[in-house]
Parts: C-alpha cells; structure tokens; sequence
C-alpha cells in the first residue's frame, strides 16, 4: 500500500529512525541486572553465572532488532510463514454445484412508503432497478440520505464517497439503459469498514494517529464488489484499531438502543445495516468482530473461512486470524455478497481458488447437524430462552441434531499471544515512535495498552501458543468432521475463540429480542471451505422465522 498523509508517521518514524542510529542513541544499555529482573515475565531463573555467559548474546540481539529497525517495511508485507488452517487428514472438498447463479423476481412493487425500501434485501432491490422501477442513482440518494439524517445519532460512519457514489450510479444507469445488466448487485449500494482502502477516501482505521490517512489502492474486496455492479455509499466506523465500538471520532450507537454501544469493530457495518442506512455492508473479525456487532444489532452475518476472502488493502491485526466478510439483512443475501468478493487473489498470498458451492434447492433434511447441546443448556445469557426455542425449530423443520462436545485439554488462556504478538509487529512503529499515546481510549484493555505489552511476549512463546493451535486445529477437525453443521451459542462458550483460530466459517443469524428488547442470536459452524451448508441452514431457519425481519424502532 501506498501512504499518505497518515498523522506524518510513516515519514517521521523513518527519518527519526535513521538520526537515532546516526547518532548512537538507540544503543540504550541494558545490565545483568535488568536481565536478571525481566525473567519474572516468562518465568525462567538462570544462574549469575549463566547470565554473565549470555550477556553478550542479549546485547548482539538488541543490535539485530536495531538493524531491522533501519529498513522501512511496507504494511501489504506479510510474514515469510503462512498460517495453514488445514489439518492433517482434511481432504478438499469436491463440490458438483460450483456454479451459483442469483435469480432477481421480477413481481416486486415499489412501496407506498418509501421509507420501507431502507430494509428490503437484496433480491428485492435488485428486481427494482432491473425493472426500472428505481433508477441506480435514486437509490444511491434515498440511501446517502438515511446516512446523513441518522448517521449524527449513531455515530456510524466516518466517510461518505458521495460524489464516487453518484457517479458510479449515473455509469450504471447508463448501462442499463443499453442493456447492460451487470447481475443481482447492479445499483445495489453498500457501506465497507473503515479498514478498507479506498482510492482519494482517507482510511483512518477509526484510530486517530490514523485519521488523515489516504492510501493510494483500493481493496480488492471493495474492487469486486464495484466490479459486480455496486455502489460504496460510506466507509463505516471501525473500533480504533479494530476494537470496540470507541473510534476518534465518538463510540458507535446500536440502534435498538442508543445508550448502548454497537459492539465492535465492526460496529458502523452493523449499526448502519440494522438500522436501513445500507442494504449491507463489509466488517472484518479477528476474534470476534463480524459475530458480535451482527448479533447485537439483530442482523446476518458471515465470517468466511481463513483465506477465502482477500485482505489485500485491509488493515491487519493478526495475520493469521483476519477474515472479512459480509454483514447483511440475512443468509441469502449473505450468500450473494460471499459469492462476489471470496476467491483468489493473487495480491494475498493465503487466498484460496476452492469455489463456492451454494444449492440453495437442496433439501435441509439431508443435512448432518451437531449441536453442542451441554452449552446450550449451560447459558447463562439473556438470549438462551431464545436458543432453546430456535432448537425447537430446527427439530420441526426436520432436523435432529446430535450432542458434541467442543475439545478440552487445550490452553485457551495462552491463544491471545498469537493475536497481541502479531499486531504488535504490525503496529510496531506506533508504540515504539509513542504514537499510539494518540489513540482515544488508554485504559487497561484498550488497543493502545494491548499493543504496549505485546512488546514483552517472547517468540519462544508465540511459536508455542502455535503449536498448541495446530493441536486444536486438529481435536476440531475430529469434533465437526462427520457433521455439515454445528449450532452454537454465540457467546458463552469457547466456540468463538476455537473458530478464529482453527479457521472454521461461522454465520450469525438473529433469533428474536431478549426481555430488555434486544436482539439475541446463534451461530451456525461449517466445515472448512463449506459457508453454502450453514448459508443453506441458516436460510431455511429464516424462511420459518421471522426474526431476521425485525428492525430498530425510529428509523422509517
């Protein structure tokens, strides 16, 4: 990626860089003492003896980071070692229907309410525009202006791309004029997450050292999705630094109620779609940041399997943990999303070319479904009366789903070395230039304090942790591996934590309101590489349900 503007850092960092070693001061000296003192951290005692033997190792080790320290690295550059969320024995799967075509109705009528077009998916839009019942360009307007009327009391965007918007819609209405119809997505407008490059847009990662950042690229995510016919109307809000819901800019509503937050990061993606300000939007998640803002502000959405979506002009966190994905009125529109921007890239290293396999004419019945049913029971969360009724449907819809157990003797407290230890590299000019003094939030779990204790994780522990992971990777592979899906709670248990980091797809799909109100949920887990049986799941639950068609008061 190519930078400017961002807060002077990258420039500043470098030239200061250079002067300190110019001038010797980064040579700080470190004694026998403070050696002695930092093996608290990783509990580890040497003798003196041995101290006053390795001495000269530590210090020829502080010259190797200074060394490293001279070359400046771009942000697009991952790690020489690639995560690989395959285990052992897992076969590729080989699928007959690759080929996923969306059909557009064409019986959909334009409502004599036009506030109602704010929540209709995206087959509905679609039939609009093809039928040219509504222009491309009156939709991209009647939807910049929800952004600009509710945007003030939701917090949820940082940037609108108005006059891209405009134009792009003038383009696409031209085309249709000719015949030209570039699919369902044709005119269909949408909000991305704010770690997304897009080309003359700033990319501010909703971090103030980062607010004034332009970087020359668009996404590749954002490039097929324009290439598929649509419209990016606004970079939503992310968490700074891809947490929380808190950004420079304020903290993100949820607009079912405004005295609570979005939850994050993705929490522009899932405020500004459940309240009908975009028909959907792109969020990323790390650990967490795609299932939590959808299932907190009652909307779908997807989180792919690891290296099926492209990170190429995406911010990174953890290399080996990002995903993006899409967040959406519900499963089918999901789909349709997941099945423009997934794919390989050869500008990501990680992505895949295994395609997409979705029928959604396939009958649920046929379909193998655990359920981790000791979870279940053991909610305590407002939303398990509603899981339990949400269990009840899927056994009427045919469906019996067997007991799993999720793997135990697994170190679950030592998993979050790999995702602290990876963005502080990321992130490792930020702390050390004191850049990230600059960051709103400085409390103990803020990003910025995160970032500042990764610097004290030994790479004998990273690598470990690692290790650790390919052995839950492969007690996983063991739990899912006879099953298509496995429902889950969405919080409360360890499901969230293992799926990040074995890779595994997961969809979040709302399942009512709790007793306060509030959208509540559960979520469904795939196979790797398999989203089109938990789309295909998720799907026909919503076609029995009606909890996906819910929507936040005050918003019409």
């Amino acid at each position: 990626m190519t930078f400017v503007k961002a807060s002077k850092l990258k420039l500043a960092v470098y030239l200061t860089s250079l002067f300190l070693i110019a001038c010797g001061t980064q040579k700080k000296v470190f004694t026998k003492k403070n050696v002695k003192t930092s093996q608290k951290l990783i509990g580890i005692e040497f003798s003196k003896q041995k101290i006053d033997t390795l001495y000269d190792y530590l210090q020829r080790n502080k010259k190797g980071y200074d060394s490293l320290r001279k070359y400046p690295i771009a942000d697009e550059v991952f790690p020489a070692i690639l995560f690989d969320p395959k285990p052992k024995d897992f076969q590729i799967p080989s699928f007959n229907d690759t080929v996923v075509t969306w059909t557009v109705p064409d019986n959909v009528r334009m409502p004599d309410d036009l506030s109602e077009l704010a929540f209709f998916t995206i087959p509905k839009l679609a039939s609009l525009i093809k039928n040219k019942k509504i222009s491309c360009l009156e939709l991209t307007q009647f939807y910049l202006n929800r952004l600009k009327k509710y945007s003030p009391k939701l917090e949820c965007t940082i940037t609108l791309t108005e006059e891209l918007a405009v134009n792009r819609a003038k383009q696409l209405d031209n085309e249709l004029a000719k015949g030209q119809y570039r699919g369902i997505l044709h005119g269909i407008p949408y909000g991305v997450k704010d770690l997304m490059s897009v080309n003359n847009y700033p990319t501010t990662w909703g971090s103030e050292p980062y607010k004034n950042q332009y970087i020359k690229e668009t996404a590749t995510v954002v490039e097929r999705l324009d290439e598929a016919g649509g419209i990016l109307v606004a970079k939503l809000v992310s968490g700074a630094l891809a947490r929380g819901d808190v950004w420079f800019g304020g903290k993100t509503k949820n607009p079912w109620d405004i005295s609570k937050g979005a939850s994050g990061s993705s929490a522009g993606s899932g405020s500004a779609t459940s309240a009908g300000l975009v028909p959907f939007a792109l969020g990323t998640e790390t650990l967490g940041s795609i299932t939590s803002p959808s299932s907190k502000n009652g909307i779908t959405g997807l989180r792919p399997t690891y290296g099926r979506v492209s990170r190429h002009g995406v911010m990174s966190l953890a290399w080996s943990m990002d995903k993006v994905g899409p967040m959406c009125r519900n499963a089918e529109d999901c789909a349709i999303v997941f099945s423009v921007i997934q794919g390989k890239d050869k500008k990501d290293k990680t992505t895949t070319s295994i395609p997409f396999s979705y029928n959604p004419s396939l009958d649920v019945k046929t379909l193998k479904v655990a359920y981790l049913k000791d979870d279940i029971e053991k909610d305590t969360t407002k939303g398990k009366a509603n899981l339990l009724k949400a269990i009840v449907t899927f056994k009427k819809m045919g469906i019996e789903p067997t007991p799993v157990r999720l793997p135990k003797d697994v170190p679950y407290d030592g998993f979050d070395i790999i995702l602290r230890s990876e963005s502080g590299a990321f992130f490792d000019e930020l702390v050390r230039f004191a850049e990230v003094d600059a960051m709103v939030e400085q409390h103990k779990k803020s990003r910025a304090n995160s970032l500042r204790q990764s610097r004290f994780i030994p790479a004998v522990e990273y690598l470990q942790a690692n290790r650790h992971r390919q052995v839950l990777i492969e007690k996983m592979h063991q739990v899912i591996k006879d099953y298509d899906v496995l429902i889950s709670p969405s919080f409360g248990n360890k499901q969230l934590v293992i799926t990040n980091l074995t890779g595994h797809p997961v969809i979040a799909i709302p399942t009512g309101l709790d007793e306060e109100k509030l959208p509540t949920s559960l979520t469904l887990v795939g196979n790797l590489y398999d989203e089109g049986k938990i789309l295909l799941l998720a799907k026909y639950f919503q076609e029995v349900t009606d909890h996906d068609e819910l929507h936040p008061e005050g918003y019409n």
